[in-house]
């Protein structure tokens, strides 16, 4: 069983920063790629950012320049620094890993979301 729990969500000020975590547990063998994805009112869930084993990143047009994704291999943990936020930064962010578990099963899984809200 393999359970992901993101924290560091809030309410920040345009112009502000947040850093939101994300630690597996469970039954993990390895992880391939860890992500991060978010949903605001009325849109689709997008990717903002993932990183695979070997740090290779890559980032949604929309935040490059301003957001970080970086892993912690030893915690299962996966982290987003995101930096000079917008009120279009607003929404509910998600992690996900892509992880094989020591069943020998690979799949995704999801985090419970957390909410990031960027207002004056």
């Amino acid at each position: 069983q393999v359970q992901l729990v993101e924290s560091g969500g809030g309410l920040v000020q345009p112009g502000g920063s947040l850093r939101l975590s994300c630690a597996a547990s469970g039954s993990i063998f390895s992880i391939n790629v860890m992500g991060w994805y978010r949903q605001a009112p009325g849109k689709q869930r997008e990717l903002v950012a993932s990183v695979t084993k070997t740090d290779s990143t890559q980032y949604a047009d929309s935040v490059k320049g301003r957001f970080t994704i970086s892993r912690d291999n030893a915690k299962n943990t996966v982290n987003l620094q995101m930096n000079r936020l917008t009120a279009e930064d607003t929404a509910v962010y998600y992690c996900n890993m892509d992880l094989l578990s020591t069943g020998w099963v690979r799949r995704d899984y999801w985090g419970q979301g957390t909410q990031v809200t960027v207002s004056a």
